[in-house]
């Protein structure tokens, strides 16, 4: 179980974004490719506690060829000028097994998204850039994952981003405001 401080930065040019992590000196720790799988109940009892979703991601690190299968409840804990999570994951070995376990017990799959993510690290700060199929998110967007919520103001510094363009909403929040409902 980890607590998790993230912020998205929506809005941004994948390839500048990119330049300023180089230049500052992050380190490039992955680039990989995501099969995302979100799960609920028919009447969405995960989504409405805590404002928390059940995921099953696959990932294949496109720089190591390592793949991996993991589940994950994300319970968020706060909203305001930072979004803290608790996040439970689980290694597990073969998705359709877990899948029918799940639905044996009433969650099912609710959307399957597909996403490219580029990952660097600064001092303790992870910098994840996304990008995800068309019919799940158009837009490409930086989550900023921190250790310390001053930790945030430093990496906004850092690559002098408009705090306009940060936003705590989920992926989920985002799909909704642009009319992509489950």
């Amino acid at each position: 179980m980890a607590k998790e401080l993230e912020v998205k930065v929506l809005g941004i040019d994948k390839k500048q974004i990119e330049n300023k992590l180089v230049q500052v000196g992050a380190k490039l720790i992955s680039r990989e490719y995501q099969i995302n799988t979100l799960l609920d109940t028919e009447d969405k009892r995960i989504e409405s506690m805590n404002n928390s979703y059940l995921r099953i991601r696959e990932v294949k690190n496109l720089i190591n060829d390592e793949t991996k299968i993991i589940l994950t409840l994300k319970e968020n804990k706060t909203n305001s000028d930072i979004r803290e999570n608790i996040e439970i994951d689980t290694e597990i070995d073969d998705k359709q097994s877990m899948i029918y376990i799940l639905e044996t017990v009433g969650v099912k799959v609710m959307q399957e998204g597909y996403k490219e993510r580029t990952s660097y690290s600064y001092d303790s700060m992870r910098f994840d850039i996304d990008t995800w199929d068309k019919n799940t998110y158009p837009y490409s967007y930086m989550e900023i994952e921190v250790e310390k919520k001053e930790d945030l103001d430093k990496a906004i510094k850092l690559l002098d981003i408009d705090k306009k363009s940060i936003s705590t909403k989920s992926i989920v929040e985002l799909r909704k405001d642009l009319g992509l409902t489950i």
